[in-house]
């Protein structure tokens, strides 16, 4: 007799996908081939974890869960192309990975953002990923300048990859039912690999100095953040850009304008 489907969690944020529908459209945004290597985090009661094995050439499903990886154990009989490994994706070696791996997983709401940059780290392994995330997430992960949503999530997610919000998901469509509406992203990896790790790290560095108090003007949350003022006054001269302005208002190429100016300086 096979084991039943364990309940779901509330302190592991589960909240299972039922609806097959949903599924289809997941695999058809991941346009997988036969030849593809997919990670899934998170596999759940396996609903989507079956798609994937029918559709990629091999799978590995990081389950948190013990009595989850036991209910998938016994399931996985069916697949021979599916590596389940019962485990925490903040801590998988990402970098083991073969490069090209493509990421498509139901992210843990409470997880979400941590996860994305932890996979983000490691881009050049992963030409894209394939994400359902609480739909306020999603909206930040796409929002432009001089939006409510735009902020530190916004730049370093775009400056990373090329993302658009593919489809919202109703609360009926997982049991239990979230509290929240959740979408879908689709993130195409951008080639960055003319960048060395120490330009991407002093982005990084600067977008958070840059936002860190989103009501002062770029030139005080920088220097707030430890920036000379006269190299930050300079840059936005030579960029033509007002004073005052603040960090929320340039878009993305703005930033990266500007940061390389300042360290130039």
């Amino acid at each position: 007799m096979g084991v039943s489907p364990p309940a779901a969690l509330k302190h592991l944020g589960q909240n299972f996908l039922i609806d097959p529908n949903i599924v289809r459209k997941i695999i058809a945004l991941a346009e997988l081939s036969p030849t593809d290597h997919v990670l899934e985090i998170g596999p759940g009661r396996g609903i989507l974890t079956e798609a994937l094995c029918r559709s990629a050439g091999h799978v590995t499903a990081i389950e948190v869960d013990p009595r989850l990886y036991a209910y998938l154990s016994e399931q996985r009989a069916q697949f021979q192309n599916l590596t389940l490994i019962l485990g925490d994706a903040m801590t998988y070696p990402v970098e083991q990975l073969p490069i090209g791996t493509v990421v498509v997983a139901n992210l843990p709401y409470y997880l979400s953002t941590p996860l994305l940059f932890r996979l983000l780290e490691h881009a050049h392994r992963i030409p894209r990923l394939v994400l359902m995330l609480q739909n306020e997430v999603a909206d930040r992960l796409v929002a432009k300048s001089g939006r409510s949503a735009y902020g530190i999530l916004s730049v370093m997610a775009q400056y990373s990859a090329d993302i658009t919000k593919a489809f919202k998901v109703s609360p009926q469509c997982f049991r239990p039912r979230p509290d929240v509406d959740s979408a879908v992203v689709l993130l195409r990896v951008k080639d960055r690999m003319e960048q060395t790790r120490e330009a991407r790290e002093q982005f990084a560095t600067f977008v958070r100095a840059a936002f860190a108090h989103r009501r002062k003007t770029l030139v005080n949350s920088l220097k707030d953040q430890g920036y000379e003022q006269k190299h930050v006054e300079a840059a936005l001269t030579t960029l033509r850009f007002s004073p005052s302005i603040r960090a929320e208002t340039l878009s993305l190429d703005e930033l990266i304008a500007l940061s390389q100016h300042i360290h130039r300086v």
